[in-house]
């Protein structure tokens, strides 16, 4: 007896393993979401700020928020920086957005090599199929 209760524990300890892995692959890819929403909102405020700069006299000052510093310069000197961000900001996204597909390709991989079950949140454990117990292990998400 002693020797199964032993051996229960150490199949635990794998799966919880596996279960953090997958957790830190998802954290991942959330963040890389997040920073690509982040990156599309800049880009949108690029624009609106720039059609407003446009039409203002370039010797009028202006504020600028560089480094959480406030700076003072006129529009003919942020103009031309926000319109460089504006052209940066898309190659920053696709290459974000690479990242974030080849990050769903690896949680696949991950979920094939290491037998998961994804369960939704909005669907109860008894709506599952029903399949042969192998060492499986249950993520819920949601």
């Amino acid at each position: 007896m002693a020797s199964s209760s032993s051996t229960n524990k150490g199949k635990a300890k794998p799966a919880d393993e596996i279960f953090s892995g997958f957790q830190n692959l998802r954290t991942e890819q959330r963040q890389l979401a997040n920073k690509i929403s982040e990156l599309e909102m800049d880009l949108n405020e690029h624009k609106i700020v720039i059609e407003t700069l446009q039409a203002v006299d370039k010797s009028r000052k202006c504020f600028r928020m560089i480094g959480g510093v406030l700076v003072e310069r006129t529009v003919g000197e942020v103009l031309p920086d926000l319109e460089t961000n504006q052209e940066r900001l898309p190659k920053a996204i696709q290459a974000l957005n690479e990242q974030l597909a080849r990050k769903g390709q690896e949680i696949n991989e991950y979920i094939e090599t290491h037998d998961i079950r994804v369960q939704r949140a909005d669907r109860p454990p008894d709506a599952a199929p029903e399949q042969p117990t192998k060492s499986n292990v249950l993520v819920s998400s949601g």
